[in-house]
């Protein structure tokens, strides 16, 4: 089914992963331009790791080169780890690196799993680039069996603030207008929503800032580019930026941006989606007025009539 008003460029997205994952199967640098990534999959690892009910089988989504691979499958209970990605170049580094599990090319936008089919799905750092986030958390739902688990991370709002400013300005200087540069992320407050618009039960969403710091605003572009995380908004300018507008970022960044040694601070804004799968066996809402004991005693406070003088 088309969306009506795509954001993304689903190609883009594509071939943005294709390249950091031949970028990241050669590297020979002690820098590791996947650290983000996995510093995000190891937090969502801790989070699971929290969660003393047993899965049996799991979707690893938007799994790039796997770095979870094995740690899920040390879980006792799981049996089963299925890793698909969007790019058909991760999924060759990720079977590579974990050649007994099944790997999978699959578009997050269309699932080709049948209902009830996983207990976990374990999604880091892969939702932002989908158009439709709301219509591919139904899809994650119905393929979840009852009290199954999805645990994801997504990038939100603030991610990139300073980049998006200095960006924003200099192109605005030298080119007399301002054109989509970087992605409009989620926003955290709508993420309770769309779990629940989803069909999701005790649906939790929370966020935490990450800070990463570089010795230069050119250092980061790199790191982007190197990660596949490089603007793919549809309306995105096709040509290239002219050379002094990068120039004048790379100023802009290092005038307002800067920490006390000198280097340069860029926020990643990290959104947390824990959701069930609807089942009986979980804990349920009182119905409203079945209360037992008064609020005003539980606080120990002066309970007074709001229509009284």
């Amino acid at each position: 089914m088309a969306i009506p008003h795509p954001i993304f460029d689903r190609c883009a997205v594509r071939h943005h992963r294709d390249r950091a994952a031949r970028r990241y199967s050669n590297a020979v640098t002690a820098h590791n331009p996947e650290f983000l990534h996995e510093e995000i999959t190891d937090r969502l690892l801790e989070r699971l790791g929290e969660v003393r009910k047993p899965f049996a089988d799991c979707l690893y989504l938007g799994c790039r080169h796997a770095p979870a691979t094995r740690r899920l499958a040390a879980r006792k209970d799981l049996q089963f780890v299925v890793q698909v990605d969007f790019s058909p170049s991760m999924t060759v580094v990720a079977r590579a690196d974990n050649r007994f599990f099944p790997t999978l090319c699959v578009d997050e936008e269309y699932l080709p799993f049948v209902e009830g089919c996983f207990d976990l799905v374990f999604a880091p750092l892969s939702l932002h680039w989908v158009n439709d986030l709301p219509g591919a958390l139904i899809q994650i739902r119905r393929l979840l069996r009852p009290d199954g688990l999805l645990l994801a991370a997504l990038f939100g709002g603030a991610t990139l603030c300073e980049l998006r400013e200095a960006l924003g300005d200099a192109e605005l200087s030298n080119e007399g207008g301002i054109s989509p540069r970087v992605s409009p992320f989620a926003d955290v407050r709508d993420g309770g929503d769309l779990l629940q618009r989803a069909g999701f039960a005790l649906p939790v969403v929370d966020r935490e800032r990450v800070t990463v710091t570089y010795e230069h605003a050119f250092n980061l572009m790199a790191d982007l580019r190197h990660m596949g995380e490089t603007n793919a908004v549809l309306e995105r300018r096709k040509t290239f930026t002219r050379r002094q507008t990068l120039l004048d970022t790379a100023d802009i960044y290092l005038r307002r941006f800067a920490d006390k040694s000198g280097r340069l601070e860029a926020t990643f804004e990290v959104i947390y989606l824990t959701g069930w799968a609807p089942a009986g066996t979980q804990p349920k809402p009182l119905r409203p007025g079945s209360a037992t004991v008064r609020l005003a005693n539980a606080l120990n406070a002066e309970e007074r009539d709001p229509g009284a003088n």
